[in-house]
């Protein structure tokens, strides 16, 4: 073989190779401010970022503060749809609940499953795989006095019997952060042990996060 038709071949080979190559798993992450601040240094994002495999995992956050359910399907065309994503992770509901009581707003029930249930419907239709996620916590006290622990338990069983539903994986964040309070917070602080403000998440809190995300992700590879 002449030194010209070896380095043909290597080329060739290359060239096959890179054709091949397996593209990484592309992960938008689909939420309200929670997400939108997990981007930043020390967010959940970021700190996924740094522990799963770059080659095998694009992360890009998808998150718009003061997000509800139904600006969640207003905007995926642009902010979902368009990335081409392989997975989506919807973190969805605080707002929908905690707005009832702090700007007479919300998501009645209703509407927020319809809502939730068209999300779905329209990734999947995409052949996009679905994640979903409950809302974590408005208030960190664990005696269920919280204000609107009643509506955010109901919201949280409404995401769990969707995932249960629709076959789809679920982060079941609203139980991992009641049961990381049970153990770590015995004052019974309504914030300060996984959120800055009842709500968002301070550093313990978003590594908790990372790692609930990290065990279902790295699950369906």
């Amino acid at each position: 073989m002449t030194t010209i038709s070896k380095s043909l071949l290597i080329l060739l080979v290359a060239g096959l190779l890179a054709m091949t190559a397996v593209k990484p798993t592309r992960v938008v992450f689909f939420g309200d401010s929670i997400t939108q601040a997990g981007v930043n240094p020390g967010g959940y994002i970021d700190r996924l970022k740094k522990v799963m495999p770059a080659d095998q995992f694009e992360l890009i956050g998808a998150g718009i503060g003061g997000n509800k359910i139904y600006d969640l399907f207003l905007r995926m065309d642009d902010d979902v749809l368009a990335k081409q994503p392989d997975v989506v992770v919807i973190w969805v509901g605080v707002n929908d609940v905690w707005h009832k009581a702090s700007s007479g707003t919300g998501t009645d029930p209703d509407k927020f499953v319809k809502f939730y249930e068209a999300v779905v419907k329209k990734l999947k239709a995409a052949n996009i795989r679905v994640i979903l996620c409950t809302p974590a916590t408005i208030g960190e006290r664990t005696d269920m006095s919280n204000q609107q622990d009643g509506d955010l338990n109901q919201y949280s069983r409404f995401i769990r019997e969707l995932a249960q539903r629709n076959n789809l994986p679920l982060v079941d964040l609203r139980k991992a952060f009641l049961d990381y309070n049970l153990k770590n917070n015995p004052e019974n602080k309504e914030k300060g042990i996984l959120t800055t403000d009842r709500v968002h998440l301070n550093d313990a809190g978003n590594q908790l996060v990372a790692e609930q995300m990290q065990q279902v992700l790295m699950a369906g590879k």
